[in-house]
């Protein structure tokens, strides 16, 4: 055993010693790690991508799909009207169905392309459009991030192992309309660490849900989420943020996860989406050759919770609700 974590550990540095960083302020410690200490579980090396799926005539697309440059989004956070409120519900909750369907779909043994190839079928067969497909050249239509992979995990033929814990990512656009949120799945049994970091993350999803309404800074979401997550012993992954989203699949604002003091409050018809990645040991992250899948450089395991929500006069609506439940440990 103790020759093959050796053997494993090299490989892993000498894989990422070649990959390039999101931003040059990130070094990677080439000294060599465990992974050991942060629970059981594999580390998620690249496998193989098939082609990307094309989709009916009679799909509505964005105007993405062939360019893969999206239009243009709004310059400042949109207030939308009761008719762009209507069109949000029906896409999130589109979006928030075929995310529950996996529920009963994930297991060992099978491969996230093989979700991929689901969760398209899924949508396209609602005349809905699998967002992520395309869009400045992603390759398919959901995300898939397992374990030590960050964010924006491409689905490929590696297939789920026990132990595993996964994030799957989809928006759908449907109507006109994106509707955005993603989900932690256990594969199998997750020891400890791993459900404690799964509960943690969407416990600081929900804390930072519960705080919104017309008037709050989106600066106060960051400030709670981090203040409770140090308590938790995690860290927050600060390198991606939530947005604001409509007919448009990102614009303003940006929700930042961690502590700051950025300008900007919310006020009622306001959709964003918030989604925190928090990490069980560094914050920093590499991203791979492939120019979209991000690994934590210290091989921790990540988990990220998503939903998209709507400000409303009083408070805030989960568009893409109910607010999730995590029954495991």
């Amino acid at each position: 055993r103790l020759v093959v974590s050796v053997i494993v550990k090299v490989l892993f540095v000498l894989l990422y010693s070649t990959l390039s960083f999101q931003r040059s302020s990130l070094k990677y410690n080439k000294k060599g790690f465990s992974v050991r200490k942060f629970g059981n579980y594999n580390l998620v090396m690249p496998a193989q991508v098939s082609p990307m799926r094309k989709v009916g005539k009679e799909v509505p697309t964005p105007s993405y799909y062939k360019t893969r440059i999206p239009s243009p989004s709004p310059s400042v956070p949109e207030i939308k009207t009761q008719e762009q409120i209507d069109g949000m519900r029906r896409s999130c909750k589109l979006a928030r169905e075929v995310l529950d369907s996996l529920d009963t779909i994930i297991k060992v043994g099978m491969t996230t392309d093989e979700l991929d190839v689901y969760v398209h079928d899924w949508v396209t067969s609602r005349g809905a459009y699998p967002s992520p497909l395309n869009y400045r050249g992603f390759p398919k239509s959901i995300c898939t991030s397992v374990n030590n992979v960050v964010c924006h995990g491409i689905p490929d033929n590696r297939p789920l192992h026990d132990g595993d814990i996964v994030n799957v990512d989809i928006t759908v656009y449907y109507q006109g309309y994106h509707g955005d949120c993603s989900a932690m799945y256990l594969v199998g049994e997750v020891d400890d660490k791993g459900k404690h970091l799964v509960r943690v993350t969407l416990q600081a999803l929900d804390l930072a849900i519960s705080i919104c309404k017309p008037g709050q800074a989106f600066s106060a979401i960051g400030n709670t989420i981090e203040k409770f997550v140090k308590e938790n012993n995690l860290s927050v992954v600060p390198n991606y943020a939530g947005h604001g989203i409509g007919s448009y699949f990102h614009g303003p604002p940006d929700i930042n996860h961690y502590a700051n003091s950025l300008s900007g409050k919310m006020a009622a018809g306001m959709t964003f989406t918030i989604e925190p990645i928090l990490s069980q040991g560094s914050p920093r992250m590499v991203i791979l050759d492939d120019q979209w899948t991000s690994v934590t450089v210290d091989g921790s395991r990540t988990a990220q919770w998503e939903h998209t929500v709507l400000v409303t006069p009083t408070g805030v609506e989960i568009l893409t609700g109910p607010p999730y439940k995590f029954a495991q440990g």
